[in-house]
């Protein structure tokens, strides 16, 4: 079945997650970016919402699992609050580049506290990703 096929999702997340830059330029083009930010829970509520009521979910309890899922909240909300007040005052065009390098924080995260690997293609990646950061601040 194709919707057990990981990169549909990954094309999917990918999509939105464009949808969801082009969408903020928007939203912090005609309200500021902390009220935008409370418009944008309350759609995370909405697909919970969906989620919980038309899905079976096996509630699980695991303490550590609560925590770091909290952590995520926080940490996305956040982030998403800072996204927002960067494309009030710039391009979304040079923003949301820029944003989008977080996935190297997230590489070397898991390789200095997780030690997972890092291949010379990740870590050459990760230099260009720098260097692209350096060029579209210059």
């Amino acid at each position: 079945m194709i919707l057990n096929n990981w990169l549909v999702y990954t094309l999917l997340s990918i999509f939105l997650y464009g949808v969801w830059g082009f969408l903020s330029k928007l939203a912090t083009n005609h309200i500021e970016p902390k009220t935008a930010l409370v418009y944008d829970i309350i759609g995370s509520i909405v697909v919970a919402l969906v989620l919980v009521t038309t899905t079976e979910i096996q509630w699980q309890s695991d303490i550590r699992g609560i925590f770091y899922a909290t952590l995520i909240g926080i940490a996305g909300a956040s982030a998403t609050l800072f996204f927002l007040i960067a494309v009030s005052k710039s391009s979304v065009a040079i923003v949301l580049p820029l944003t989008s390098l977080y996935p190297g924080v997230t590489v070397i995260l898991a390789f200095l506290i997780l030690q997972e690997p890092i291949s010379l293609r990740q870590g050459f990646g990760i230099c260009l990703a720098i260097a692209s950061l350096i060029l579209l601040c210059a």
